[in-house]
């Protein structure tokens, strides 16, 4: 008990930890003002009210924050890894920090354009419908097309380019250096998130035994290679040692959190034909993906290993047992 609260009272004397409180309220503040009593992004078919978003985002925050807790139990007699070694001198990880942000960037705007022009819709880091509800069919090339622009452009070449700079796969945080408590985390996670999404969804459970199959097997392997691979690769192998070497621990882990809906700010229901929509596009992203962030940058940073968030917290829930229908739907499988 002292050493959490030894731990506890370390976190909420951090700066940083204070802003992003003061921070979550303020968007969520703001949120409620820019929307006037209706969301106006389509997020999904039937989207949430802007207080029940909030207030949705706040519960997400609050029982993964716990979660994260969970994990930190189960990990205490592990030696906490210092990435911050993984990563070069201070000057060349800032500048392959902002070289890789700024090759993102251009990615992820082309993303919107090619998607735009030749889909009616962007290349994000989501299938149109993933988490919050579809609102329109995807056709099958626009599915593979999406795997592959993410898994080349944000997965595999970031990957070798940084392998051909000398970086082994350990500095990469792909390498276990504990792989039975990597197992045990894995498994713990993914048991409370299949559980959650069984209970709370359940669309997965309603699919044919053909569908939950096929299906299944497919939208693991679409989602592995469109938003997996390139999340794990871009933020949690390159990124956070990188963080960890050029700030706090804690801020490292927060600036771990914030990348992740930093690299959704172009899914498909952000709009940003006006100041008033880019604005709320921004705040909404970071209110659905802060708080998952937050679980995928614990990890990462607990056991040193990013393959951890990949299979306990992302490839299969929520990829498989939610975003099935997607793919059932997309490929007609009966």
């Amino acid at each position: 008990m002292s050493l959490f609260s030894s731990n506890l009272g370390y976190l909420v004397r951090q700066r940083s930890f204070q802003a992003s409180l003061v921070l979550w309220v303020a968007i969520s503040v703001a949120a409620l003002a820019l929307c006037h009593g209706k969301m106006p992004l389509p997020i999904g078919p039937h989207p949430d009210t802007p207080v029940a978003m909030v207030i949705s985002s706040s519960i997400a925050l609050v029982f993964l924050v716990l979660e994260v807790g969970l994990v930190a139990l189960i990990t205490r007699r592990r030696t906490m890894p210092d990435l911050a070694v993984r990563a070069p001198e201070r000057s060349v990880a800032l500048r392959e920090t902002v070289c890789l942000w700024v090759y993102g960037a251009i990615v992820l705007l082309a993303g919107r354009f090619l998607g735009l022009r030749y889909f009616g819709e962007s290349i994000a880091m989501h299938l149109n419908g993933s988490l919050v509800g579809a609102t329109r069919v995807q056709s099958p090339a626009e599915v593979y097309t999406w795997a592959a622009y993410n898994g080349i452009l944000l997965a595999v070449i970031p990957y070798v380019m940084f392998r051909m700079r000398g970086y082994s796969n350990q500095q990469l945080n792909l390498k276990s250096s504990n792989l039975k408590s990597d197992l045990i985390v894995i498994a713990v996670v993914l048991a409370i998130g299949c559980f959650m999404d069984f209970t709370l969804a359940g669309n997965f459970l309603k699919l044919t035994h053909h569908q939950q199959i096929v299906g299944g097997l497919l939208s693991f392997i679409f989602h592995l290679f469109g938003t997996d691979l390139p999340v794990m690769i871009f933020i949690y192998a390159i990124m956070v040692p990188r963080y960890a070497k050029l700030t706090p621990p804690v801020t490292a882990f927060l600036l771990g959190a914030a990348s992740y809906p930093a690299i959704h700010v172009f899914e498909s229901w952000t709009r940003y034909d006006s100041v008033a929509h880019a604005v709320l596009s921004v705040i909404v992203v970071f209110l659905i993906f802060f708080p998952p962030g937050v679980m995928k940058s614990f990890l990462t940073l607990r056991t040193g290993n990013a393959w951890v968030h990949v299979w306990g917290f992302h490839a299969i829930s929520p990829h498989v047992t939610v975003d099935t229908r997607l793919i059932v739907r997309d490929f007609h499988i009966q």
